[in-house]
C-alpha cells in the first residue's frame, strides 16, 4: 500500500514537471497488479457499425473492487487507463467512467478502425477480452445498363445492375412492376470491398411498354436501396373495325352501311387503307381515311372487307365480314271491306236487323326501313299479335254479318212465297144442295139450278 501512495504523493509534489506522467503510468501499472481477490467478471459485447457513423464500447465489471480498467486498440496501444486518454486521437472521447465502467466512442467510423479491442483488469492474475468491431460499407453506385434504350415485342433483352465497393458483398434482387424475377450475380473483390453485377435476361411484349424495372440492394447498411429503368417496347399495330350506322342492326338491301378503323401502336400507325378480300373493292363504295362508306347497300356487296395499318414494326389487319338481308316488307293498313253473305232458312218473323261495320285494330307499321331494327324484335312480336287480333275481330263480324243477311232473304223468298198460293173460297155451284135429303136429290137440285144461278163470284182470303 505504501507503493501506491507514493506515486501519489509523487505526482502531486511534481504535477507538471517533466517525465513524471510516464513514471506515474508505471506505479499505476505496477500497482494494478496487487492481488484485489476473486469473483470479478469482465463483460463487454461486439459493436457493428455503418462506416462514419459511430461505434461505443464498453468495458464493465460485475462485482468491482476497485480494480484498474483500461481499453487497447487492435495495435495493443492504451486508448484509455481509468479517464486518462493516453493515445492521441481526438475521435475517442469518454463517455463515462467508474469502478465498474469504462464507456468510450469513436467517432466518424472508417474501415481502417475495424479489428479487435480489448478490455483490460488489472486484478491478479489480470482479466482481459475483446470485443469487434465490425464496419459495414453501402454500396456507393447503383446502376442499371440496358442493352437497348428501345426494344421490340419478342424480342430478348440484357439489363445488368452494379453495386460497387460494399462491404460484405451485397445481395441484388430484380423487379418488372409488382413481380419478382431472378437474376444471375457475380462478386467481385477489391481490397476489403465488394462489387456485385447482377444480369438479367427478359423477352419483353407490349403490355411491358412503360414498365419499371427495378434492381433492389438487399444490404446490412442500408435499407431500401433501388434503382429503376422505365421499358420502351415498339410493337406493331392493334387494329379493329367498328359499325357505326346501321347501330347493331341487320345490313338490309337499300340502307346505308357506315366502318371505322381504329389502331394503335408504337410508334403511331401512320398508313391506314381499306381493300376487299378476293375481289374488287365496289365503284359505289367510298373510303375517308378510316372510314368506310356505302350509301345503299346491295347483295353484290356482300364479302369481307379488310381494315390494314402499318408502322416501323410491322403491318397489321382486322377483317369485317358483311352480308346483306332483304330489305324489310312493308304491310298495307286494313280498311272496311263489303262482305258477301249466303241466305239461311229460318222461321217466319218480322224482324229486320241491320248490320254495322267492324272497327279493326291494326298495328302502325314502320314509316322506312330505318326503323326496322334487330333491337327491337319484341315490338316487332307485339305488332304481329295486335295484327291477328284484328284478323279475328273482323272475322266474327263478317260471320254475324252473313247470319243477318241470311236472315232478311228468308223473309223475302216466304212472302213471295205466300202471294203466289191462293186462299180457300166459296162458290154459289152448289146452291139449293144445302136442303136435299140426299146426295142424288142435291146434285139434281145444284145440276137444276145452274142456268138461273148468279154468276160466280170468288173471294180471296
Amino acid at each position: 500500500m505504501a507503493g501506491r501512495a507514493q506515486p501519489s504523493g509523487t505526482a502531486g509534489s511534481g504535477g507538471g514537471a517533466p517525465g513524471l506522467l510516464p513514471l506515474l503510468l508505471l506505479l499505476l501499472s505496477a500497482a494494478a497488479i496487487i492481488p484485489r481477490g476473486d469473483g470479478q467478471n469482465l463483460v463487454t459485447e461486439d459493436v457493428t457499425v455503418v462506416e462514419g457513423d459511430v461505434a461505443t464500447i464498453s468495458c464493465r465489471v460485475k462485482n468491482s473492487d476497485d480494480s484498474v480498467i483500461q481499453l487497447l486498440n487492435p495495435n495493443r496501444q492504451t486508448i484509455y487507463f481509468r479517464d486518462f486518454r493516453p493515445l492521441k486521437d481526438s475521435r475517442f472521447q469518454l463517455v463515462n467512467f467508474s469502478n465498474s465502467e469504462l464507456r468510450v466512442s469513436l467517432t466518424n467510423v472508417s474501415i481502417s478502425d475495424e479489428g479487435r479491442y480489448f478490455c483490460q483488469l488489472y486484478t491478479d492474475p489480470p482479466q482481459e477480452i475483446y470485443t469487434t468491431i465490425t464496419v459495414l460499407v453501402p454500396p456507393r453506385n447503383l446502376v442499371i445498363d440496358i442493352e437497348k434504350e428501345t426494344a421490340v415485342e419478342g424480342e430478348e433483352i440484357e439489363l445488368n445492375c452494379t453495386a460497387m465497393a460494399s462491404r460484405p458483398a451485397t445481395t441484388i434482387r430484380w423487379f418488372k412492376g409488382n413481380k419478382e424475377l431472378t437474376g444471375k450475380s457475380e462478386v467481385e473483390r477489391w481490397s476489403d470491398m465488394y462489387t456485385v453485377t447482377s444480369q438479367l435476361l427478359l423477352r419483353v411484349g407490349r403490355e411491358d411498354d412503360g414498365v419499371p424495372v427495378i434492381c433492389l440492394v438487399d444490404h446490412p447498411a442500408v435499407k431500401d436501396l433501388q434503382t429503376q429503368r422505365y421499358l420502351e417496347v415498339m410493337y406493331k399495330p392493334q387494329v379493329r373495325v367498328s359499325q357505326n350506322y346501321p347501330l347493331q342492326g341487320l345490313t338490309r338491301e337499300g340502307e346505308p352501311l357506315e366502318l371505322t378503323c381504329t389502331a394503335f401502336g408504337k410508334p403511331q400507325p401512320t398508313d391506314m387503307r381499306w381493300l376487299r378480300v378476293d375481289d374488287e373493292m365496289p365503284q359505289h363504295v367510298v373510303v375517308s381515311g378510316s372510314n368506310l362508306l356505302i350509301s345503299n347497300l346491295n347483295k353484290t356487296d356482300n364479302g369481307t372487307y379488310r381494315c390494314e395499318a402499318s408502322n416501323a414494326v410491322g403491318k397489321s389487319h382486322a377483317d369485317y365480314m358483311l352480308f346483306v338481308y332483304d330489305p324489310p316488307t312493308t304491310i298495307p293498313p286494313p280498311t272496311t271491306t263489303t262482305t258477301t253473305t249466303t241466305t239461311i232458312p229460318t222461321t217466319i218473323t218480322d224482324t229486320t236487323a241491320t248490320t254495322e261495320p267492324a272497327v279493326h285494330g291494326f298495328t302502325q307499321l314502320p314509316n322506312s326501313a330505318e326503323e326496322l331494327d334487330y333491337g327491337d324484335l319484341s315490338d316487332s312480336r307485339a305488332g304481329e299479335e295486335g295484327a291477328i287480333r284484328s284478323v279475328d275481330h273482323a272475322v266474327v263480324g263478317g260471320v254475324v254479318a252473313v247470319v243477318v243477311f241470311a236472315m232478311l232473304c228468308l223473309l223475302i223468298i216466304l212472302g213471295r212465297y205466300f202471294a203466289r198460293h191462293k186462299g180457300t173460297y166459296f162458290t154459289h155451284e152448289a146452291k139449293g144442295a144445302d136442303d136435299a135429303a140426299d146426295a142424288d136429290t142435291a146434285i139434281i137440285n145444284a145440276e137444276g139450278g145452274q142456268n138461273n144461278s148468279e154468276e160466280k163470284k170468288e173471294y180471296f182470303i
